[in-house]
């Protein structure tokens, strides 16, 4: 079921009304219901897997709670092999659905240097929807268990909830027991503050998919599908929207699945902060797919020693760790790629960032005092222009292998993009020949104008949201019902379209 169906606004509506009427007692009863429903109208069989990866996690974590505070004949089990178990289970079921035809291919890429036949898989695996985000959100339950510092639910039902709840089942955020758990023990009243800004966000939402996303799409899509026909400034121009597509599409999902949650009550984090003002790529890390990047941080990257043993320890742990985070979004070498790329450029940026800190010492020793490098040379508007500028240039490149999937495909479109210099295009509509007229075009522009003096507002430290929704009821009426127009005018609908999946559901 989608967010940006019908089918999903009749469902949601239906469950909030009985999630209020029934006693507060049996509330998570009929969200687990509801989420189970939600997630079998993709594939019913598949929610054997999200059960395994329940029933498993559950009581992983019970034995090593009981094993911790020296209760019951399970005490006697060492904790790092039930912890070290659980994972190997839910890492394999993973592995099979996601990795097994890459590694196939890997194998019979081999085989022939050893005279050996390549293995013929003779089935289909399908790719269960969210089960890379399901199974990091179990396996970060777990861990903080082991730590000492997690939430221990004993009721299994409110535990499958937690791995379930349908809003941010298939395409986060990577909740924290601590968080989400909690929230779910609770029987939340009903709030009108908490309704209005969840239909809002619901809208805002929408708006970012269906008008913004979606429309990119068939540029993006349009270029990509060929880019010998499409060559030059087609591919850069392609790869510019697929950055906005991409953003709004994920950007979009996440606030539809916290607008969705909290009209029961039930705040999930945040998981974007206006990425593309950032001034660094490790800025921009700290506010693209928050709930991701950090989960890699706390689980990954601080176990392997993070930043405590040495430089060079800790870039080669920033890089594994971002090899491994492209290798999750996708079973491709380009994935893989994109992750290193992004990774090398925070290893670049920590060298450039020392000698910042060493050149203008230099510098300043020889220079008059009008043309001394000082911190507020640094934070001047050009300064801080240009990191931006760099910063979005390099994370635009990198999309391009993100968006291509296979390394020798990227690389191709790399060289097609330089084989020719057809910069005209931007100025004879030759654009409009990629399935966006020129009215659809300015809609789009337009909307992404919007979207960028919003999210500037927002890196300022301005919620937006708060302040229309703190203006009178019919100023707050008027802009709900003008998105809705929008939305409705401009969004995009019918088969004619045909991208009305969330790009992040295939991960």
């Amino acid at each position: 079921m989608l967010f940006n169906t019908a089918q999903y606004l009749i469902f949601l509506p239906i469950v909030v009304l009985i999630y209020y009427v029934l006693p507060g007692r049996m509330r998570y009863i009929w969200l687990v219901v509801a989420s189970c429903y939600f997630y079998m109208q993709w594939n019913p069989v598949y929610i054997l897997l999200l059960l395994i990866c329940a029933v498993v996690t559950y009581f992983g974590g019970w034995i090593i709670e009981n094993q911790r505070k020296k209760r019951g004949i399970l005490s006697r089990v060492n904790p790092r092999i039930c912890l070290v178990g659980c994972i190997v289970i839910n890492l394999f079921i993973l592995g099979f659905y996601k990795y097994f035809d890459f590694m196939l291919n890997c194998m019979n890429m081999i085989l022939p240097h050893f005279h050996l036949a390549p293995i013929n898989k003779g089935f289909d695996i399908l790719l269960p929807v969210g089960i890379s985000f399901y199974t990091l959100q179990a396996l970060g339950y777990l861990v903080d268990i082991y730590r000492g510092g997690g939430y221990v639910e004993r009721n299994f039902l409110k535990f499958f909830l937690f791995v379930s709840f349908f809003p941010q089942l298939v395409a986060g955020p990577i909740e924290r027991s601590r968080n989400l758990l909690v929230q779910l023990e609770g029987a939340h009243k009903l709030s009108f503050a908490n309704i209005k800004k969840g239909v809002f966000m619901i809208i805002y939402g929408l708006f970012l998919k269906m008008v913004i996303a979606d429309r990119a799409a068939i540029l993006v899509d349009t270029v990509f599908g060929d880019p010998k026909l499409y060559p030059g400034f087609y591919i850069i121009v392609a790869t510019l929207f697929f950055s906005i597509q991409i953003y709004c599409d994920f950007y979009g999902y996440s606030t539809i699945a916290r607008g969705s949650a909290l009209l029961m009550g039930i705040r999930l984090m945040e998981n974007f902060s206006a990425p593309y003002y950032s001034r660094s790529i490790k800025e921009f890390w700290s506010r693209w797919h928050i709930s991701l990047s950090t989960w890699f941080r706390d689980y990954l990257y601080i176990p392997l020693g993070g930043n405590r043993k040495g430089n060079l320890r800790t870039e080669r742990n920033r890089l594994i760790v971002f090899a491994i985070s492209g290798f999750w979004h996708g079973a491709s070498m380009g994935f893989i790629f994109w992750g290193l790329l992004h990774g090398l450029y925070q290893l670049v940026g920590d060298l450039l960032k020392k000698g910042r800190k060493f050149l203008p010492s230099v510098w300043n020793k020889f220079m008059p005092e009008g043309l001394k490098y000082t911190d507020r040379v640094y934070n001047s508007f050009s300064t801080r222009l240009f990191q931006r500028m760099s910063t979005l240039i390099l994370v635009i490149f990198a999309w391009l292998f993100f968006r291509a999937g296979g390394l020798s495909f990227s690389f191709r479109i790399i060289e097609s993009m330089f084989s020719i210099n057809n910069w005209m295009i931007l100025m004879d509509g030759s654009l409009y020949t990629l399935g966006v007229t020129h009215d659809a075009m300015f809609v789009l522009l337009l909307a992404i104008v919007v979207l960028f003096v919003i999210d500037y507002q927002k890196y300022r430290g301005r919620d937006i949201a708060a302040l229309i929704l703190g203006q009178g009821w019919i100023f707050q009426a008027l802009v709900m019902l003008a998105m809705i127009f929008v939305i409705l005018l401009y969004g995009c609908y019918g088969e004619m379209y045909d991208i009305q999946q969330f790009i992040y559901f295939q991960f």
